[in-house]
């Protein structure tokens, strides 16, 4: 009796560890799912956010010096 206890607790052991270690390998996944799924929300909002400025472009940003003035074409040469 004594042997089949020993038997049945081992099988029981068995499983509570294979158990475990398939609950770690679904957090994994359920991890790895939710970062490519903010990674491919990322690219499409920023995707989203430069085809709508490229929209909404006036006429004078079509000129080349349209836009910030940098310091640097000041007070270049003698």
């Amino acid at each position: 009796m004594s042997s089949e206890s020993q038997e049945m607790v081992q099988v029981e052991e068995e499983l509570c560890e294979e158990k475990e270690g398939s609950k770690a390998l679904q957090i994994i996944g359920w991890f790895s799912i939710g970062m490519a799924v903010a990674a491919v929300g990322i690219y499409l909002g920023a995707e989203l956010r430069s085809r709508s400025k490229f929209k909404k472009r006036t006429p004078y940003d079509f000129y080349s010096n349209a836009g910030e003035q940098h310091a640097s074409e000041f007070g270049v040469g003698i």
